[in-house]
């Protein structure tokens, strides 16, 4: 090709016009690669001018096709400009670039939307051409699920450990409280052999023997909690299970003087799911919405559904929580509430994902917190395997 652009002077009509058909047809060849690699492919100048961003690129920095020669990358993502090295205090103009040698990172990009990007950034090394003598080429690679599939393995990890640490404590805690169950019976015994009629004696034993059965109870329920275990999936109508719920916290309900309203936007078809661990989920987000409130508040919950997913959402009208706690709030042991053991909502998360759903979380300090739980539907897996077929 070099051999016949060096005698383009010495070519007929004809043969420019293959040499110009073949060039198209080289660069539509070349356009379509490179718009089908699902990495983001730019060309930037020393001025920060975007000189060619491939299908990719455009999508992760939401740039138009027509943006393509015009826009400036420090006004169009002023992060991936920092990472360039441009410097802010000259407003990213013409000459303000630094030499960038080879180089990667990763960094955060907010627009059009929050993406986690590994960034390869090298200087175009063209002598032949010194039109790109000062351009430099950006590989971006986004690595969003890969950075969630990380940080889920991490807390999956967090969550074993201290499920294990968990259980070896109520296991332990176990064996002394059997040890004083059965010392507490024999004083039973001797206070009947020896004709004992103490009645503040009998009282306390009765009463130590029933706290003795109350913590044993909450051991066991404890450790039927925490223990990982495969759902027992059946066909479950939501709102049945939620009423059952609502029903069996109803007198805790009216005692704080908290009103319960519940909408149903449309009815949510029926999803697969283990009976006995949604209730724990419901019971559980019920709870804290309550201990959220003062006497006289509302929890609202909505009802809904679509074609995939059926949906849950809790609103109180609670002290809400502060913007810096949101992300610590399914980490274990961590509470906002002084008595509070910190389990509650890494349960929930934990049945949730067990369920194939997902659970969000929404607050405002001083006016409340919602939180959606979103169920798969029963037949959501059978339409993804036709349609995967």
């Amino acid at each position: 090709m070099e051999r016949v652009l060096g005698r383009l002077d010495d070519l007929d009509p004809g043969n420019l016009t293959i040499l110009v058909q073949r060039l198209a047809r080289e660069r539509a060849l070349l356009e379509t690669v490179f718009h089908t690699i699902k990495e983001g492919i730019m060309v930037v100048d020393r001025d920060g001018a975007i000189q060619y961003a491939n299908a990719a690129a455009q999508v992760m920095i939401g740039l138009k096709e027509k943006e393509i020669g015009q826009a400036q990358l420090w006004k169009v993502m002023p992060d991936l400009s920092r990472s360039l090295s441009w410097r802010a205090e000259d407003g990213g103009g013409p000459g303000s670039a630094r030499p960038v040698r080879a180089a990667t990172r990763e960094l955060e990009i907010t627009y059009p939307e929050r993406r986690q990007v590994r960034l390869y950034i090298v200087p175009l090394d063209a002598p032949h051409d010194s039109r790109l003598g000062d351009h430099f080429a950006l590989i971006l690679s986004d690595v969003t699920e890969e950075k969630q599939s990380t940080q889920e393995l991490i807390e999956s990890e967090r969550l074993d450990s201290v499920v294990m640490l968990a259980a070896g404590v109520a296991h332990e805690l176990g064996n002394p409280l059997n040890s004083i169950n059965i010392h507490l019976q024999l004083m039973r015994r001797q206070l009947h052999k020896l004709g004992v009629d103490g009645q503040k004696v009998k009282t306390s034993v009765e009463a130590c023997a029933a706290e003795v059965e109350r913590l044993d109870g909450i051991i066991r329920h404890f450790l039927e909690a925490i223990r990982p275990q495969p759902p027992d999936l059946a066909e479950v109508n939501l709102l049945t299970v939620l009423t059952e719920v609502l029903e069996l916290q109803r007198q805790e309900l009216e005692d704080s003087g908290i009103r319960v309203e519940v909408d149903v936007v449309n009815q949510p078809p029926p999803v697969l799911a283990d009976r006995q661990q949604l209730k724990q989920v419901f019971f559980n987000v019920i709870k804290n919405a309550m201990e959220a409130m003062t006497r006289g508040g509302r929890l609202r919950i909505e009802a809904r559904g679509d074609d995939a997913w059926a949906y849950l959402a809790f609103t109180d009208t609670g002290v809400g929580i502060a913007p810096e706690d949101l992300p610590r709030i399914f980490q274990p042991y961590f509470s906002t509430k002084g008595g509070g053991h910190g389990l509650g909502m890494m349960i929930v998360q934990r049945i949730l994902r067990g369920h194939g759903g997902q659970i969000g979380l929404e607050s405002q300090p001083g006016r409340g917190t919602t939180v959606t739980l979103q169920f798969p539907l029963k037949d959501r897996r059978v339409r993804l395997l036709e349609g995967g077929a």
